[in-house]
């Protein structure tokens, strides 16, 4: 990792206690050798399904933009993408009956943090998740983004009352594709690719 990224480490406003270090340095202990530490990061970050995971990071799960924290038992990958909503995470392990439990606590994860230098998938989420799912979840519907590919063209899928319904192509055409082509300029098209003739869930 370049120098660069290890300057980076007085952004990260996060806690990993001394427990929950001496259990990730065990679970660690236990892996073949081209582990080279854990990689902590959000999935679909600023969102309701916001999910903060912790992995183990081989040289390919690595990014040029990663944040590097050297742990006294360890070294920490933070995906750079998920530093700000990884602002005040907590990660703890405490023992029980049971053996013991990992729990991690990312109170900001949820929280949309957008503007124009953000990530393009985090500008898609915002304007999905804030603006076309409210008007969707009268129909029982939602819509969620499964790719942006290389020519710029964000992948969606419709889920609950969209999928199967008649009226999806229009709903994409005139409302989802019309908002996010005037929110993120950079996308060049918007493309569906739910299964629509699931009709069990559709709601006409």
């Amino acid at each position: 990792m370049s120098e660069a990224v290890e300057q980076q480490n007085t952004e990260l406003k996060l806690t990993i206690t001394e427990s929950a270090q001496d259990y990730l340095a065990e679970l660690l202990a236990g892996q073949e050798g081209d582990v080279l530490g854990i990689r902590m990061f959000v999935n679909a970050p600023g969102t309701p399904k916001a999910e903060t995971c912790i992995a183990y990071c081989r040289e390919d799960d690595c990014e040029a933009e990663d944040v590097l924290v050297k742990y006294e038992k360890f070294n920490a990958r933070f995906e750079q993408r998920s530093v700000p909503f990884l602002e005040d995470a907590f990660v703890d392990y405490a023992k029980d009956r049971m053996g013991g439990q990992l729990t991690i606590k990312a109170p900001n994860a949820k929280l949309p943090r957008v503007n124009a230098d953000s990530p393009i998938e985090d500008r898609i989420n915002y304007v999905l998740y804030n603006e076309v799912n409210p008007s969707l979840a009268s129909h029982g519907g939602e819509v969620s983004l499964i790719e942006v590919t290389k020519d710029s063209v964000a992948i969606l899928k419709f889920g609950g009352g969209c999928q199967g319904c008649g009226m999806v192509e229009a709903t994409l055409r005139d409302g989802v594709e019309k908002s996010l082509l005037e929110q993120v300029p950079e996308l060049t098209a918007v493309r569906d690719m739910t299964d629509h003739t699931d009709r069990s869930q559709a709601y006409i």
